[in-house]
Parts: structure tokens; sequence; C-alpha cells
């Protein structure tokens, strides 16, 4: 009778313990759900806050906003064309380049685009007069280097023209889109390529130290036969 007794005991206190265990790991489980609710949540509304302060600079539908006399063509899917004329040769044609109408100072720019095999172009920024870019302003290099071997420098791709080289090429092929983040804080400038930095600089330290702080924001046109598409091009003020 009492081995029975304590049988029953035990399986009692088995049971019991089982069932504490439970309802912990039940209420654990449902408030580690509530913190991990809660952390996306505030991740959620740090990302749509972070979205409102980017603007558009190019709508995907037409070129309000822009200015240019070249052949820059809206396409159905959204994207921006640039498609130089029968004849349009070489690079030094500065309005056929597609300039923003506002100046921006310190701010990132987020541009995407793909290039034909050898295409070229550039994105320009705090360009202080439209007529002479290339010394009133910086580029950063488009360029197909997919085949680049060795260093590379500062006319290859994700370079700044006439200062530095990318540290790493991470150009993708022809026909694939790659994305360029552009971050100018004063004289601190900054470039991201495909998702890794390329470019960490102080302009002030460099051959661009008396370029303007304050300009436009511009698309190359670098003339036949450099057909390159654009999409995603949003500036976000600092």
């Amino acid at each position: 009778m009492i081995k029975e007794f304590t049988v029953k005991k035990l399986k009692f206190t088995c049971l019991a313990f089982s069932m504490l265990f439970l309802i912990h790991m039940i209420i654990h489980t449902v408030s580690m759900k509530k913190i991990l609710i809660i952390i996306v949540s505030s991740l959620s509304i740090t990302v749509s806050a972070d979205d409102k302060d980017w603007v558009n600079l190019y709508n995907g539908k037409d070129l309000s906003g822009w200015q240019t006399t070249g052949n820059w063509l809206p396409q159905k899917d959204g994207t921006l064309l640039i498609q130089p004329r029968p004849g349009e040769k070489g690079w030094q044609r500065y309005g056929a380049y597609l300039w923003s109408k506002k100046k921006y100072k310190d701010f990132i720019l987020h541009v995407e685009y793909k290039y034909p095999e050898g295409g070229n172009s550039g994105v320009f920024f705090r360009v202080g007069d439209l007529e002479d870019p290339v010394q009133k302003g910086i580029e950063a290099q488009i360029l197909d280097s997919t085949k680049k071997k060795g260093k590379i420098g500062p006319h290859d791709h994700g370079g700044i023209i006439r200062t530095v080289g990318a540290t790493k090429n991470m150009s993708k092929p022809p026909g694939k889109w790659n994305k360029m983040i552009v971050k100018c804080k004063k004289h601190h400038l900054k470039v991201e390529l495909n998702g890794e930095e390329i470019v960490n600089i102080h302009l002030d330290k460099t051959p661009m130290k008396d370029r303007p702080l304050e300009g436009y924001i511009g698309l190359q046109d670098h003339g036949e036969p450099n057909n390159l598409h654009f999409r995603n091009i949003k500036i976000k003020e600092l």
C-alpha cells in the first residue's frame, strides 16, 4: 500500500513538474514572440521613416525636374534610356547630359544602371557650372570594367575621375543592374558600388579640394554607341 502510494505520488510529481515546465515554455515563447514583434515593428517604423526622407529624382514617366538637350528616353517599364542620336559622339557635349534643375549640397544619392559591353557614362555631382562640369564638379565613373585586370584607377568603374580609383572592382557584367550610392557630407565623400564601399576620401586632401561643395547632379551622355538604362534615381539630403 505504501509502495503504491509512493509510485502515485511520484507520478503526480512528475506530471506536475511537466505541466509547470510546459507553462513556463509557453509563457517564454509568447514573451519572445511579443519581443520579436516589438523589435520588427520598431524596425519597420524606422525604415518607413527613413524612406520618407528619400526623394525620387526621376519619376519613371518623364523628365520633370531635369534639363537636357540629349536624347534621354523614358521607357514603359519605368527606366530611363540614354540613346545618343546618330552622329552624336564624344563626351564634351555637356548640354546633352541629364542635369537636375536643383542644386544639392550634402546628400546620399542612389542610382541604378546597366551598360552594354564597353559602355561608358558617369554620375556627376556638386557641379557649379553646367558649361564646364569637368572642372567645376565631381564625377564618379560608370564604365564596363568587368574585363579589367590588376589595379583599377580613377577612370575605371566607381573611380572618382582625376582623383582616386575604387578599392575593388565591383563591376557587374554588361546587361546586369549596378547600384551606386554616393554620400557627400562637407568634404567627406563615400561611394558604394553593388554593396561594397569602394571610395572613402576627404576631398580637401585631394585634387578636388577647390571644387564646389554645392551644385547640380547629372548623368553623362558619352555619345554613340553608349546606350545605358537608369532607374531608381533618388536622393536624401543631409
